[in-house]
This record gives C-alpha cells, structure tokens and sequence, in this order.
C-alpha cells in the first residue's frame, strides 16, 4: 500500500533463541475519524468476502479469522491454533509509511500532505533547476497511465515524468535507455532532499521503465526515498540491543533504511519465498515482511477476484511459513491499512486491522481490539527483551500458554 502500487508486514524472538515473524493480510472496517477521501461503507475483508461468495482460506479459518468479526466463507472455530484481534489506528493518515511507523511505535498527529491537483508549480521548478533537467507531467495519475500520456515526449526530449496520487508521494518516472538508473535514483535523492514541510511528503519514488512507444512497461527497479521517522522506532531499539533485523520487501524503504536492510521481491510469491528462506536461515532475531500485491495488482485496481485469489493462494502457503516457525517463534499477520477493492475509489483506506497471531507458545484468546497499530511493536519489544515500548501497550502476557 503505498502509492499507485505496493504494500505489507512482520517478526521474530531473541529472549529464548526464537525469532518473530509476520505477514500480511489486508484492512477491515473504515474508522468514523477517517477524514476526507474515504469511502463510506469501506471494509475491505468484509466486502471482499460478501463480493466473492465468500472467503476460500481455511488455514487463516484456522487461525481465528473468523472469530476477529463475521466474514462470510470464514467460521469462528472452536480452539484455533493462535490468537486474534482488531487494531484501530491511532495516527492520521492512511498510508504504508505511517501504518509501517504506527506498527513501529510512532503515531503522527497528522497526515502527509497530498497533491490532488499536482505539485505546485515552485516546487516542480525547484526539482528541475537542481536535477538539470526539464520537467513533464505533474499530473495525478497511475504509473502505467502516465507512461503512456508522457513516455513518447520523455523520449524525445529526456525530460522527466513527474507524478503523484491519492498517496503522499513524488514519482519520477524516466526510460532506463534515456535516464540511466542511477541518474534517476540521484534525481530522487535530491528530491528527497529538497521535500521538506510544508511538503514534506512521505516518499520519493524512482519508476524507470522501459520499452517503445505504445508498448512502455515498468521495471522492477524502483526505489523509495522515504522521509526519517521523527524519532525511536522498534527497528531502532532493536539495532542498539544488538538483535537482527531482517525485512523482505519495502519495509527498509519505509523506514529510511534506518536500522533495517531488507531483501526487495518483485511479488508476493517471491516475498513468501524470502520469508520462508529467512525463517529457516535466522538463528534469532526480528523479521519484519511486506507483501505487496494485495494493495498494488487489487486493491488500488479494484479487482475483488483478484484480491481474493491472492489471499487463496497466501492461505495455501501458510502450512509451509508455519512449518518453519520453532518452539519460540510468534508470526503475527496484520495490515498497516485497508484496500477496499469493492467500493468507487482506488485509495487507501483508514480501517480497523485484522491481527493474528500464532506460535508453538501461543494460547488460543481473543485480543480485543486495541487502540493503536503500536502494541503489536510493544509486544514485539517484550518478547525480545527491550525496553522499547513506543506509543503501544504489550499484550505479550494476554498470547502466551
């Protein structure tokens, strides 16, 4: 979840050797403070399952799906193998950065801002005066859209493609034959560099593609140039404990790369194959995972069969991701927003999020719901022994047997 495209989650333990693990699933339930953009009625597993006939994810039935609220296809079983609940979340916003930085203990007290009408023209001519370059686009737009109305003009006159969307972010867009990638990661550090309040959006992000005139695709070396947290975060603390930390997708990206490297996959295929290798390779530590089809390929594109195919094909690799936890593993599965692939718009929505968590010493209970996105990296911080707390409360003592 992120702009056009991209999205989600986390964890491992130390403090007995173990490690901590987690996923994702997607939103749930629009919040009455939402604010301006939301859909009413957004509920993003809920209309899915109403939309499709139904959930097909008996291992996440399994796990207490069905118990966290009334999904249909989904039943509440009796002594599912985990805990579950509900996160509302506390920060405004609604996007990966500030879902990713609630999970991680930071809650901000306002959203990024947001171009609806593009990029003043100040700040567009700022960009092109220090790149060197000429400037096109500054349109609100899709990645593949903008490539198609700009692409052929970028071509013939190197001028890059600047552009944005419902999310926080600054995309450049340049053909890898015309703009080499590191000249358009430079640009975007500069970018970077350059955004600060009142534009201080949440990130920068390179889009090269490649290709002819009516044929343009994306590559999959994009990158993210996101702003600093403002303070701690969980990754942070752990760092300075001296515990590993290890992130599959853009969870890095998210972050500033601060604290955390991460292994970037191109689908959540490849992503479930990462986490499953790190699982079996980390003797300890944290494992923080992004997932990020369910928002970028159905849930920005308004593809309900999409989406629920890919929650299929998730549900069917969990025996394997569970098949890799040890004694003194937790895997919590969570979102840092919701995707409402059922309702008029393509955003982002501000939703309450489903939480499950499972493992050897995990005890079947319900969490409740909690009243921010940051107790999941207070327990996280519990359970591997740091003091690191951030705006969240534990609920460590509530999960284990």
């Amino acid at each position: 979840a992120g702009d056009d495209q991209r999205e989600e989650e986390e964890h491992a333990d130390q403090s007995a050797g173990g490690r901590l693990a987690d996923d994702r699933g997607e939103g749930d339930e629009r919040q009455p403070d939402a604010g301006g953009g939301d859909v009413a009625g957004s509920d993003t597993l809920g209309n899915l399952a109403r939309a499709v006939g139904g959930l097909d994810v008996p291992n996440l039935e399994r796990l207490g799906l069905g118990r966290i609220k009334p999904l249909e296809g989904v039943s509440p079983v009796g002594g599912p193998r985990g805990a579950w609940g509900r996160m509302r979340p506390a920060s405004a916003g609604k996007d990966s950065t500030t879902g990713h930085w609630e999970i991680c203990g930071i809650q901000l007290a306002k959203p990024f801002p947001t171009y609806p009408n593009g990029f003043p023209r100040a700040v567009v001519d700022e960009f092109a005066r220090r790149v060197g370059r000429g400037v096109i686009g500054n349109v609100v737009a899709s990645g593949t859209e903008v490539i198609e109305r700009f692409g052929a003009e970028h071509v013939r006159t190197g001028k890059l493609i600047v552009y944005t969307s419902a999310d926080s972010v600054f995309q450049v867009a340049a053909h890898e034959g015309v703009v080499p990638l590191e000249s358009l990661y430079d640009a975007c550090a500069l970018a970077r560099e350059m955004l600060v309040a009142p534009h201080d959006v949440s990130r920068v992000i390179a889009r090269p593609f490649v290709g002819e005139e009516g044929r343009f695709t994306r590559t999959p070396r994009r990158r993210d140039f996101s702003i600093a947290p403002p303070s701690e975060t969980l990754v942070d603390a752990l760092a300075s404990a001296g515990i590993d930390r290890r992130g599959v997708g853009k969870v890095d990206d998210l972050l500033a790369r601060r604290s955390i490297a991460a292994e970037h996959t191109a689908d959540n295929a490849a992503g479930l194959e990462a986490i499953t290798r790190a699982l079996r390779e980390m003797p300890s530590g944290f494992l923080f995972a992004n997932l990020v089809d369910f928002d970028q390929l159905w849930g920005h594109r308004n593809d309900a069969a999409g989406f629920h195919e890919a929650l299929r094909t998730f549900d069917r690799a969990l025996p394997t991701l569970l098949s890799a936890l040890r004694e003194d593993d937790l895997l919590f599965l969570t979102a840092d927003h919701g995707n409402d692939p059922t309702t008029p718009s393509t955003d982002h929505s501000r939703e309450i999020v489903p939480l499950l968590v499972t493992g050897a010493r995990v005890r079947p209970s319900d969490l409740g719901e909690r009243s921010t996105f940051a107790d999941l990296g207070a327990t996280v911080g519990e359970w591997l022994g740091v003091g690191f707390r951030g705006r969240g409360t534990s609920f460590l003592s509530e999960l284990l047997a």
